[in-house]
C-alpha cells in the first residue's frame, strides 16, 4: 500500500519537499529514515516517529502505589548487600595471604562484574521507580554505554566460570603440578581472555546498532540493551538479529560445552582415585563453582523463554531485574559459606573482638 505524507504547518518549501510517497513493508513500518531523519511524524496508526533523537523513553515495572516502595526498599537492600558482600570479599582475599590462591583470585573477577553489572542498572531502576513514566527519560550516548556494560555483564559471567572450571580441572586432575600451571601468568592471561573476549564480542554487537539511524524512541525494556536499541530504528536489522543469534549461540555452546567437558573428566578423575581426600576436596570445590554456574544460567535461560512469550512482559521485567540480583547476591554467599579459609578467617576475626570486648 503507498501512503502520501504532508507535515501539518510547514512552511511551503517543505511541504512540497514532504510530498513523498512511502511504500509500506509487510508489517507496516515505514522505511524512509534515510530521507527524513530531521523530522518527526504522526501517521494515521498515530505512533509517534522521531528520527535520531538524543533522547530515549524507557519501559517501566508495572507496581502499583501501594507495592512502590515495598519494591523500592526490597532493590535498594539487594544492591546494598551486593555491593558489600562482593567488594568485601574481595578486599578479605587481596588483605589474607592465605586465600592467594587462583581460585579465589579468579572469584574476585567474579565479584568485580557482579558489582560493575548491578551499579549500571539497580541505581537507575531505583529512580525510575519513583519517577512518572513521562519523565523515565535516557540519553542516547548513556544508553549505548549502559548497554555495552550490561552485555559485558552478562558475558563475562560466562567466561569467568569458564577460566575457574579450567582452574578447577587442572586442580583435581594434576594436583601435583598445579602450582606450576596456574602461575600468575597463566592467572594473568585467563584474566585477560575473558575479559578481553568479551570486550571484542560485545564490542561488534554494540557497533552494529549505534551505526542504525533511529526512527522511534521508546525502548521496551527496563534498561538499555542491544536488541531495545537496534528495535528503534526502521533500517533494515537482519545483519543484527544475525550476529546477535550468532553471538548467543556460541557463547552458550562454549560455556555448556567447557562445562560438560571439564566435570566429564573431573568425575573420571573422582572415579579411578582411591584417595578418599582428593575426592572430597572435588566435591566440595566442583559443587560450589556448578552451583554458581547453575544459577547463573537458569538465571539467564528464564528471561529467553519469557521472550518468546509476548504475554508475560511483566513477568519478564521481573526475571530480568532478579537476573542481575539473585547470582550478585548468592555468589558471595556460596563461596563464603564453602570456603573454609574464609570460614577460617571470620572466626578468627570473631575471636580477636571476643577477647578485646571481654578485656
Amino acid at each position: 500500500m503507498v501512503e502520501c505524507l504532508r507535515q501539518e504547518g510547514a512552511s511551503h518549501h517543505s511541504r512540497d519537499l514532504l510530498k513523498i510517497c512511502v511504500k509500506m513493508g509487510p508489517v507496516g513500518e515505514d522505511r524512509f529514515s534515510d530521507f527524513l531523519h530531521p523530522y518527526s511524524f504522526s501517521f494515521r496508526s498515530e505512533e509517534i516517529y522521531t528520527f535520531n533523537s538524543f533522547t530515549l523513553q524507557l519501559e517501566s515495572l508495572n507496581v502499583s502505589e501501594e507495592s512502590r516502595y515495598a519494591v523500592f526498599l526490597f532493590i535498594i537492600l539487594s544492591y546494598l548487600f551486593i555491593i558489600v558482600a562482593n567488594f568485601g570479599i574481595a578486599v578479605l582475599v587481596f588483605v589474607d595471604r592465605s586465600l592467594h590462591q587462583p581460585m579465589y583470585l579468579l572469584f574476585c573477577n567474579l565479584s568485580a562484574n557482579d558489582v560493575l553489572g548491578n551499579s549500571v542498572v539497580l541505581p537507575r531502576l531505583l529512580l525510575d521507580i519513583l519517577r512518572p513514566p513521562s519523565e523515565r527519560l535516557i540519553g542516547y550516548y548513556e544508553c549505548v554505554l549502559q548497554a555495552f556494560i550490561i552485555h559485558m555483564f552478562n558475558t563475562t559471567s560466562h567466561t569467568v566460570l569458564m577460566i575457574m572450571a579450567f582452574d578447577r580441572y587442572v586442580a583435581i586432575g594434576n594436583p601435583l603440578r598445579y602450582s606450576a600451571i596456574m602461575s600468575n601468568k597463566m592467572l594473568a592471561k585467563l584474566t585477560a581472555g575473558a575479559w578481553g573476549a568479551a570486550f571484542v564480542l560485545v564490542g561488534i554487537l554494540l557497533g552494529l546498532t549505534v551505526r542504525l539511524s533511529r526512527c522511534r524512541t521508546f525502548m521496551q525494556s527496563l534498561y538499555c540493551n542491544n536488541a531495545a536499541l537496534f528495535l528503534l530504528s526502521c533500517e533494515n536489522i537482519f545483519i543484527n538479529n544475525v550476529y546477535g543469534l550468532t553471538f548467543t549461540v556460541v557463547l552458550f555452546t562454549a560455556s555448556i560445552g567447557s562445562m560438560v567437558v571439564t566435570y566429564t573428566k573431573i568425575t573420571v578423575v573422582c572415579l579411578t582415585s582411591k584417595n578418599k581426600t582428593l575426592n572430597s576436596k572435588a566435591l566440595k570445590t566442583c559443587s560450589t563453582h556448578l552451583l554458581v554456574y547453575l544459577i547463573m544460567f537458569f538465571s539467564g535461560i528464564i528471561i529467553i523463554i519469557l521472550h518468546r512469550y509476548p504475554q508475560y512482559s511483566e513477568e519478564k521485567k521481573i526475571a530480568a531485574v532478579l537476573y542481575h540480583i539473585i547470582p550478585g547476591a548468592l555468589n558471595p554467599i556460596i563461596y563464603g559459606m564453602q570456603s573454609k579459609e574464609i570460614r577460617k578467617y571470620f572466626s578468627r576475626m570473631f575471636y580477636s573482638n571476643k577477647v578485646l570486648m571481654s578485656s
